[in-house]
């Protein structure tokens, strides 16, 4: 069993920061891309953040230079750091990591439970 469990939501104001956490457990042999994607009400889920095994990073246009996506391998987390928090941010974000059981079983896509992110006065 694998899970992916996020930490870090909550209500900010405009301006502010927070960080997420997202740390993957269960029987891994290895991970790939782990990345951050966000789900605003009324519309479509969307990429925010996705970081490679190598750390390569891509980012929604619409969060560059507020957010940065970082992970540790050591641990299987992978973190989201925003900063400049606006309204527009505001949406349940959701951890996900390819993953692989052993060197020819895998790849699979799993996804955290979700964490709320509320930015507002």
């Amino acid at each position: 069993q694998v899970q992916l469990v996020e930490s870090g939501g909550g209500l900010v104001q405009p301006g502010g920061s927070l960080r997420l956490s997202c740390a993957a457990s269960g029987t891994i042999f290895s991970i790939g891309p782990m990345g951050w994607y966000r789900r605003a009400p009324g519309k479509e889920r969307e990429l925010v953040a996705v970081s490679t095994s190598r750390g390569s990073t891509n980012y929604a246009d619409s969060v560059v230079g507020r957010f940065t996506i970082s992970r540790d391998n050591a641990k299987n987390t992978v973190y989201l750091q925003m900063n400049n928090l606006k309204p527009e941010d505001t949406a349940v974000y959701y951890c996900n990591a390819v993953l692989w059981y052993s060197d020819y079983i895998g790849p699979f896509d799993y996804w955290g439970q979700g964490t709320q992110v509320t930015v507002s006065s």
